[in-house]
């Protein structure tokens, strides 16, 4: 995340194609020159390698993007196998080369059956995860390696779009569709892969295709935005309260919205309504409340707009 003091208050959430080879962060720094904001940030970074949707949160929907981070995800990769780099990419070192075997399709397929589901995946060295307060990818430039526990995660499909395992024009590449929960690594997931078809993998494109209810579609690129007026950049900011539909609505009196701002928690006849709720004072959207045993909602995470 990152502030300017002296640019304008800009609120909502853009949704913007990243271009290969460029880092997440520099991507949003070239957006929010655009639109000139005092504060902004990306929610889930893409490797500079991986292209697509990267939402950028502005100015009070920074708020959300913690929330953002544990939408399911849906990428488009393809695997190169007989392959293996240090980073689990095609950006690092080659530090192992494998035959591939032959292959039948009925094998993969079954192959790819075992990585769709619940599964325990070992997060790569070349990730932000901290060990001591350090990040493992820097670590793992001053060539130190890290025993990194399995965590769980959920495939929740795995689609083969094409392969070329045999044939004449055998190239040892699978291009693959993965829907996903968060915490997965793709590039974890393509070695894995490649050592369940008796060789090893490496990631060689990646594309994500979704973040939540997000779509690529939905995207822009930065030479789209560029070309925008200053309206038009306006026009295409998302509403803060998009991404969190999925939570109930409760609309408050001027005299309960009050109550809300100073931090007060106020009576609601809410019926059944449980846990997280979006607050709203007529087409106003205050923040999030947590509704108490009680029956009363406190306020959890309000944002301010203020004239802009």
């Amino acid at each position: 995340m990152s502030k300017r003091k002296s640019g304008l208050n800009v609120h909502g959430i853009l949704l913007l194609d990243k271009r290969l080879g460029v880092s997440s962060n520099k991507a949003l720094q070239e957006v929010r020159r655009l639109f000139n904001a005092n504060k902004a940030g990306h929610t889930g970074s893409l490797d500079p390698l991986a292209t697509g949707l990267l939402p950028l949160c502005f100015g009070e929907a920074t708020k959300v993007s913690a929330l953002m981070l544990d939408d399911n995800k849906r990428y488009q990769v393809v695997v190169q196998l007989g392959v293996m780099t240090d980073t689990g990419d095609a950006e690092g070192e080659v530090i192992k080369t494998a035959e591939v075997p032959d292959i039948s399709n009925n094998e993969l397929m079954h192959c790819l059956q075992q990585f769709t589901g619940e599964i325990d995946q070992v997060p790569p060295m070349y990730s932000a995860l901290k060990h001591n307060g350090k990040k493992l990818y820097e670590l793992a430039r001053e060539g130190v390696s890290i025993e990194r526990k399995a965590r769980r995660i959920n495939i929740f499909d795995l689609k083969l779009l094409e392969s070329s395992l045999s044939g004449v024009e055998k190239t040892n590449q699978l291009i693959l569709e993965v829907f996903c929960s968060k915490g997965t690594y793709i590039r974890s997931l393509a070695e894995d892969i490649g050592d369940a078809l008796g060789s090893c993998g490496t990631v060689l494109a990646l594309r994500r295709l979704e973040a939540g209810i997000f779509n690529i579609v939905q995207a822009k690129t930065i030479e789209q935005f560029t070309a925008m007026t200053a309206q038009e950049l306006q026009n295409s900011l998302i509403a803060i309260d998009k991404p969190l539909l999925a939570y109930p609505s409760v609309q408050l009196s001027e005299q309960q919205t009050v109550a809300i701002k100073y931090g007060q928690s106020v009576q609601l006849d809410a019926g059944l309504i449980e846990g997280t709720v979006r607050l709203y004072n007529d087409d106003v959207f205050l923040g999030l409340g947590e509704m108490l045993l009680d029956g009363k909602i406190a306020p959890k995470r309000l944002f301010n707009m203020g004239n802009h």
